[in-house]
């Protein structure tokens, strides 16, 4: 394999989030959740991607899928639902995040979901990281295969995450999606002149 895949094998294969208790109890200003958010997100980026920007976190706000921040600053909550966001937004739509993150949070905090989050997400990660390690490093034909068995893997996993997500989703919610039926014209019979 070529190094840049080596590295980033090793990278998710030892990727540890950062544990509630070591997220900063002070509250952080944009450009600071930026700089500690790119550093802990980086073994998710392909080539330059960024995935954090501050018009993207002015999006999820705006889209109300990440509370407003009190006086330009945010909180531990904040940013561990964006930790949550940006590890989803590549598999679910922004709308199918919301649900999910209001759906968790009814019955749930953020401090009590983010472990469990950070936890599922280290775990797989590892077991992508072991699957390619176990693979003949200069066996091209290998790799292409490989790819495409863990692009199908992750398809059939984006399905079945949107349909669960969408039989959840309240009934007014599906009608609004629904396009509306035209209603059928009645024959109206030809004036009388």
């Amino acid at each position: 394999m070529e190094q840049s895949i080596w590295e980033w094998v090793n990278a998710a294969g030892s990727y540890d989030a950062i544990p509630w208790e070591r997220l900063p109890e002070l509250d952080l200003y944009m450009d600071q959740v930026i700089t500690l958010l790119s550093k802990q997100l980086e073994p998710f980026s392909i080539g330059e991607e960024k995935l954090l920007t501050p018009s993207m976190i002015n999006n999820y706000v705006k889209d109300g899928v990440l509370p407003r921040p009190a006086q330009k600053k945010y909180s531990c909550e904040h940013l561990a639902m964006l930790m949550m966001i940006c590890m989803l937004k590549s598999v679910l739509t922004l709308p199918e995040i919301n649900a999910a993150m209001k759906g968790n949070l009814q019955n749930h905090t953020v401090e009590e979901l983010y472990p469990d989050f950070a936890e599922a997400q280290q775990k797989a990660l590892r077991e992508v990281a072991d699957n390619l390690n176990s693979l003949p490093s200069h066996d091209e034909n290998a790799l292409y295969r490989r790819a495409v068995m863990l692009a199908l893997e992750a398809n059939a996993r984006r399905i079945a995450a949107s349909r669960i997500l969408d039989s959840l989703a309240p009934k007014e919610a599906k009608e609004a999606k629904e396009p509306k039926k035209e209603k059928p014209k009645k024959d109206t019979p030809p004036a009388e002149e």
